[in-house]
């Protein structure tokens, strides 16, 4: 019998691709014999139609399984070929005073990179999918270095609508995640130093200093990343993350962005890395015009964005927007290389976009998103008290709360572990000057939380904090 667990972190789509992957290569599902029906699948393991959509499509796509239409999924007959992997050797037997337990996995996790894969459009881009396997095999050849044309097209036209960026078609250039493109601009900016945000996004940091370019921590206010602390720090690169600041959610508004782009414009080789992954994600208004759109289609700026949030982590598309004279020399020195997104993925997502898809999908998220938002902060109000703060609501996936007396940060991070909730203190974010954080505040993504574990989570968040804290009331610390 197939069972799924929802505490692991491999979603639930890719526990079943696995584990029926795993039966066809074994033989216990002989060739030719049928799959259960999606929606009896789906009955049976109390999920969504569209996870066990998402685990065929994957194994269709596999050559394990084929969709016959008007009759659903049969096992695919291999001639033989598909054996079991051969069993590993048994590990010797370590020696040990003590057993060492395995710390047991949270109940609930609210870390930030995470998102609900139940919204994952399965049953559009599986179909999107599905035709392209059979109508274009040119897709199996190797494509333009940027990424295929057309998707650029659709990229350019989405950014300029939702976004505000000014830009063509032949400046954008896609690649294998945000990561893998800030490495590229790297290169570019090879002998450089880099303004980096404090708080902020470690990773980014961690990717400019291994690519060569040392970065030099700016402490952001209210407003984001000050101007006079960028001038200071003596950088010729900023990387910021004005629509969204990671983790405080600050919203960087008009005027200090401006500041900014002053800052660029004052000496030749400075540049702005815009680095804008969930704008998608504001509930009460539209985002502000990027720094890239204020600046224009040749500023000084390079635009990043990511599908990630919107779509799914484990489809690694996103993209950047260099201005022309950046491109030059993109182009010519990155000439050899191979695009590192797939060419079905790429198309897929262009199809995916030119149809509606992608904006009407995106509006189902914003608001089922912001249902949850609004029903978690209820029920953490409720909680834990009037005293109780939460930051950064109206924007994003993840919010800050602080609560006044909880017995420090730290602390607070383990009673919420011991309560089975897994989240992160708002210090860890900070590269530099710990002791500037706000005290007792924790940071809390709220995406992959199912609408049903929202009470139980926030029962559990009172009951770890209510021994400490004297924000409780205390009909709350029962």
């Amino acid at each position: 019998m197939i069972t799924l667990s929802a505490k692991s972190s491999t979603p639930m789509y890719e526990q079943l691709y696995a584990r029926l992957a795993a039966d066809i290569r074994s033989g216990s599902l002989a060739p030719g014999s049928p799959l259960p029906g999606r929606r009896t699948m789906a009955s049976q393991l109390g999920v969504s139609v569209n996870t066990v959509d998402a685990a065929y499509q994957m194994l269709a796509a596999e050559g394990l399984a084929e969709s016959r239409p008007r009759s659903g999924f049969y096992v695919q007959d291999t001639g033989g070929m598909l054996c079991p992997a051969p069993a590993a050797p048994e590990p010797e037997p370590a020696v040990s005073a003590e057993p060492v337990r395995p710390e047991a996995a949270p109940r609930y996790d609210l870390s930030t990179g995470s998102i609900d894969t139940e919204l994952f459009p399965a049953r559009s881009w599986g179909r999107i999918q599905k035709e392209l396997l059979y109508q274009a095999p040119e897709l199996l050849q190797r494509g333009p270095m940027q990424g295929d044309e057309d998707l650029r097209g659709e990229i350019a036209r989405y950014l300029a609508e939702y976004r505000g960026v000014v830009c063509t078609p032949e400046q954008v250039v896609v690649g294998a995640g945000i990561e893998y493109l800030l490495g590229c601009v790297a290169h570019l900016f090879a002998g450089s130093a880099a303004a980096v945000e404090n708080p902020g996004y470690t990773r980014s940091r961690t990717i400019l200093e291994n690519n060569g370019i040392p970065c030099r921590l700016v402490d952001i206010d209210r407003h984001g990343l000050p101007a006079d602390g960028l001038e200071a720090c003596g950088a010729n690169l900023c990387y910021v993350t004005p629509s969204h600041h990671f983790p405080t959610g600050v919203t960087m508004p008009a005027w200090r962005r401006a500041q900014l782009l002053a800052w660029a414009a004052a000496r030749p080789g400075r540049y702005i890395l815009e680095d804008d992954y969930d704008s998608e994600f504001r509930f009460s208004t539209r985002p502000l015009p990027s720094l890239q759109g204020m600046a224009g289609a040749d500023g000084p700026v390079v635009y990043l964005t990511t599908f990630s949030k919107s779509l799914a982590p484990g489809i690694r598309i996103a993209c950047m927007v260099l201005p022309p004279h950046l491109l030059e020399r993109y182009r010519r020195d990155f000439a050899v290389y191979s695009n590192t997104v797939s060419r079905f993925e790429q198309e897929t997502l262009c199809r995916f976009m030119a149809q509606g898809h992608f904006t009407r999908h995106i509006a189902r998220m914003r608001l089922a998103y912001k249902r949850r938002m609004e029903t978690f902060a209820a029920a953490l109000r409720e909680a834990l008290g009037p005293e109780m703060v939460l930051d950064g609501t109206q924007s994003g996936l993840h919010f800050l709360l602080t609560l006044p007396g909880a017995g420090g940060e730290q602390a607070m991070v383990a009673a919420a572990r011991a309560e089975g909730v897994q989240l992160r203190g708002l210090s860890e974010y900070y590269m530099a000057r710990p002791e500037s954080c706000r005290p007792d505040t924790v940071v809390a993504g709220y995406a992959a939380l199912r609408t049903g574990d929202i009470a139980a989570v926030a029962a559990a968040l009172g009951q770890a904090w209510s021994a400490h804290s004297t924000a409780v009331p205390p009909a709350s610390k029962a």
